[in-house]
Parts: structure tokens; C-alpha cells; sequence
């Protein structure tokens, strides 16, 4: 009996905040919003999906190249600081 009456409570809740949402306009606004943003990625132009596959071996490479380098620039600079504290 107590998990019927949570969801009557939890039905309830919602209902009521949908209820207050939709006097104010807060759901035109949303859905006015959620059209637009459809229209608006309509007339984007996406990559192909030999392009992203592209991309992403760049992004890839890009990433593994910096790390290396910071990696590498660590160690140096912890070796300076090595050298210098003795």
C-alpha cells in the first residue's frame, strides 16, 4: 500500500508542476525552443563519415603528441629541480 501511495504522491507532484510550467508558458517557450533549435540543425552541414573518422585520428594523434610532450617537459623540469637541490 505504501509504494501505491508514494506514486499517487510522486503522479501528484508532477502534475502539479506541469500544471504551474504551463500556466506561466514556460512549456510554449520550451517547445517554441525545441523547434527552433530543429530547424537551426537542419540547414548545418555535417561531416561525412570518412571526414570524422579523419578528425578523430587527428584529435587522436593531437592529444597523444601533447601528452608525450608534457610528460617529457615534467620529467626534465623534475631532473632540474633534482640537480639543483643537491
Amino acid at each position: 500500500m505504501s509504494d501505491y501511495l508514494t506514486l499517487f504522491i510522486w503522479v501528484a507532484v508532477i502534475g502539479v508542476i506541469f500544471t504551474w510550467l504551463w500556466r506561466r508558458g514556460d512549456l510554449l517557450r520550451l517547445s517554441r525552443f525545441v523547434q527552433e533549435t530543429r530547424e537551426e540543425l537542419k540547414k548545418c552541414s555535417w561531416p561525412t563519415w570518412q571526414e570524422l573518422k579523419g578528425s578523430t585520428v587527428v584529435v587522436t594523434i593531437s592529444i597523444a603528441l601533447l601528452g608525450a610532450f608534457t610528460v617529457l617537459v615534467d620529467y626534465l623540469l623534475h631532473l632540474a629541480v633534482r640537480v639543483i637541490m643537491m
